[in-house]
């Protein structure tokens, strides 16, 4: 692998609804037919607290985020998969994570949660936010079981 290659990279939001563990599998199967590495990235915010009726546990919500993100990756990509997958946990606002993470990537890959019919042709609040401002290309991939004959996949960028 070369100099080049080696700094190829796709980056991966997975969340793990069914759209983003096929867009994990999308992105797998190009950066093996370009020759790149896949970031899988899932992000995590602690709930806003509004008055005092809120109870905070101790939960090591980043630890439950990396183990949902390391299965996912697991029954997607599998363990013995030749692409080479990071996995990066890190708590913010999830459209913020996903375009600091996609600076330098060749691709930003995401899932899309349509509803089917009308509404599933349109983009949720995170991939919205992404495909307007993200530094590269962005693919958003549908998830095939909610899909109502349309293209699987679209691109921008």
């Amino acid at each position: 692998m070369d100099e080049t290659t080696a700094q190829r990279r796709i980056v991966v939001g997975v969340d793990g609804s069914a759209s983003s563990r096929a867009a994990l599998r999308w992105a797998a199967r190009q950066a093996g037919l370009i020759g790149a590495t896949v970031e899988a990235v899932i992000t995590w915010e602690y709930p806003a607290v509004y008055g005092w009726g809120m109870t905070m546990v101790d939960v090591d919500v980043a630890a439950y985020a990396g183990k949902a993100l390391s299965e996912a990756v697991v029954q997607e990509i599998g363990p013995d998969s030749p692409i080479r997958v990071s996995e990066r946990v890190e708590g913010g606002n999830a459209a913020q994570v996903l375009l600091k993470a996609a600076a330098g990537a060749e691709l930003l890959v995401l899932g899309n949660r349509g509803h089917g019919g009308f509404t599933g042709a349109l983009l949720g609040s995170v991939s919205q936010h992404c495909v307007q401002h993200a530094p590269c290309p962005v693919v958003i991939v549908r998830d095939p079981a909610r899909s109502t004959g349309d293209a699987e996949l679209t691109a921008t960028g």
